[in-house]
């Protein structure tokens, strides 16, 4: 097996990697479309769900509007300024898709 982000290769039962961190484990990518009166609400509930990796917003052109990468220590104060641009995306678009990334 090997390390998805820096190639080392790795144990066949590693949960992480020896030499950059990255928690190994499959991945799977949902999307969910939501209007723009949705989106921060929408948002701020996958960032409270444990096993959510990444967010992408995109707009109806599937255009990246937004990427928010989430870790375990996430909180507070350094939610703000993605929320605030979240804020921003949702006046001027009408509809989103929000692609989530998740861990198994």
């Amino acid at each position: 097996m090997h390390c998805d982000k820096c190639g080392t290769e790795l144990p066949a039962d590693a949960s992480y990697c020896l030499k950059c961190g990255n928690r190994l484990g499959r991945t799977f990518t949902e999307d969910i479309s939501v209007s723009s009166d949705e989106l921060v609400k929408k948002v701020k509930d996958l960032l409270h769900e444990g096993n959510v990796t990444k967010i992408i917003v995109k707009d109806e052109q599937r255009k990246v509007l937004l990427e928010v990468p989430v870790t375990a220590g996430l909180i507070g104060i350094v939610l703000a300024p993605w929320l605030a641009a979240l804020g921003a995306i949702a006046a001027l678009v009408s509809r989103c898709t929000i692609s989530v990334e998740r861990r198994e």
